[in-house]
């Protein structure tokens, strides 16, 4: 059980002490830090006008409980709320600038399983704060310097439980997005929701581009089937009903609905790193330009990017880094590859309606299975490892020995750190988000990614004596 405090929001499991894990008070203590530090910062400079936040929510079992404690906070600031209800990520993302909304909170833990929730905070154009920004109000949860507003001046309550509609529509209507040549090609599509919001918002867009739709796991309850980040792992019923089905492939998202990842018609995993290699192919084969993805993903989105002519960065881990290098470099769509789709033409956000939609334009205009597809892309193979932290592992202390010990290698420290290898590369780093150190590797066959990956963990635990 754990609480853990960033700039990118508060996330812990339910439960426990105060200080320690995401508690009634905890929930309280960081919304009314995020209310105190809009209306520190706000442009609303209209006197006597209220702050408005849109708050929305994905279906896991604490949920309804941390919607109420922090819509209220925010009402108790004077801050009025529009409440989505059960909605995703990216449905709140694009509410808070069609809202005219200050900011935008969204509770949910993303992938993490259904012991823990979060509060992940945007601001008024709907996207994630920035580090500073993020730093800021857990100063003032620190400080706990509230001023609640009097019974004369409380915030209210509208309701608004349109967003998800408007958010397929808003999707539908992509220049790059053809329904109707989807429409004609008559595919049949597995869908695993996490009995999450994934599985309401999901099928419907896929209805209206004409796909058949499967449904699995689609019951928004919070019980999560299995553990509900979408790796190979923890897929093998939607891998084995994509065969049994014959369908043209499969769809998994998690609770919140920015991450995406399918499944080959054959029922393999086609690889979460090529959401974003693929939906990247499609956009740029249609307008050239540049991408980012963080220095975590795949270098065969360099080699994508690179054969239309355009230009590939890597960004820092995390969201708000992929976005700034985006926004610097003009890229026309970027992202992670965790299997999130940032693609601007919609919105600054990772976005999995927006990758679906894509994916399913560019499979429409090929004469390939999805299988067929992924063969024709840059084979690399990743292994995404990691190591639990306590108290006597000290983070830094392992990140300088590793980067001594490849002094020679072309080195980069941004996040954590890079080891690039002439035919392969290892990424060290701390997570945001949970008590663990994070080992991606990524090579030409999944036996290299896997002993470098051993090869590396070995180094570090005896660095650390562990």
């Amino acid at each position: 059980m754990t609480l853990i405090k960033s700039i990118s929001g508060i996330r812990g499991t339910i439960g426990g002490k105060v200080g320690d894990n995401l508690t009634p008070v905890d929930a309280v203590k960081f919304a009314s830090a995020y209310g105190t530090f809009l209306k520190q910062n706000s442009n609303n400079k209209i006197p006597n006008s209220k702050l408005k936040v849109v708050i929305g929510r994905d279906a896991r079992i604490s949920g309804p409980m941390i919607h109420n404690l922090v819509m209220n906070t925010l009402l108790g600031l004077g801050i009025d709320v529009i409440d989505l209800g059960l909605s995703t990520t990216p449905t709140v993302e694009i509410a808070v600038p069609l809202e005219k909304a200050d900011g935008g909170i969204i509770l949910t833990a993303s992938h993490n399983p259904k012991q823990w929730n979060a509060l992940k905070l945007l601001n008024s154009k709907g996207e994630f704060l920035s580090g500073k920004e993020g730093e800021l109000i857990l100063e003032i949860a620190e400080s706990e310097a509230f001023d609640f507003s009097d019974v004369d001046s409380l915030g209210e309550i509208t309701v608004n439980d349109a967003y998800m509609d408007i958010h397929i529509d808003e999707v539908l209507e992509l220049p790059l997005v053809d329904a109707g040549a989807v429409a004609k090609r008559k595919f049949k599509v597995v869908v695993d929701g996490v009995n999450s919001s994934g599985g309401i918002i999901i099928p419907k867009l896929l209805e209206l581009m004409g796909v058949e739709c499967v449904k699995l796991y689609c019951e928004p309850n919070g019980h999560f089937p299995h553990n509900p980040e979408p790796l190979k792992e923890h897929l093998g019923d939607i891998c084995k009903l994509v065969v049994e089905e014959k369908a043209d492939f499969g769809i998994v998202v998690d609770p919140d609905v920015d991450r995406l990842a399918f499944i080959s018609n054959d029922g393999e995993m086609f690889g979460e790193e090529y959401t974003l290699v693929a939906c990247a192919d499609y956009v740029l084969s249609k307008t050239p330009g540049n991408t980012v993805s963080n220095m975590s993903s795949s270098r065969a989105l360099r080699d994508i990017t690179n054969k239309h002519s355009g230009s590939y960065q890597a960004s820092a881990v995390g969201e708000v880094n992929v976005v700034e290098l985006m926004k610097k470099t003009n890229a026309i769509i970027g992202g992670e590859g965790n299997g999130g789709i940032i693609y601007p033409e919609s919105h600054y956000g990772r976005d999995s309606l927006v990758g679906v939609a894509l994916f399913l334009t560019h499979l429409a205009n090929l004469d390939m299975t999805v299988a067929e597809l992924r063969a024709s892309y840059p084979q690399y193979y990743m292994s995404k490892n990691k190591i639990e932290l306590t108290p006597q592992i000290d983070v830094d202390t392992i990140l300088v020995a590793m980067t001594e010990k490849y002094k020679n290698e072309e080195i980069n420290t941004i996040d954590g750190v890079k080891i690039d290898f002439a035919e392969n590369w290892v990424h060290l780093r701390k997570s945001n988000t949970e008590p663990i150190i994070r080992i991606y590797t990524e090579a030409q066959t999944q036996q290299l990614a896997d002993d470098l990956a051993i090869r590396i963990i070995n180094e570090i635990k005896a660095v650390a004596g562990i």
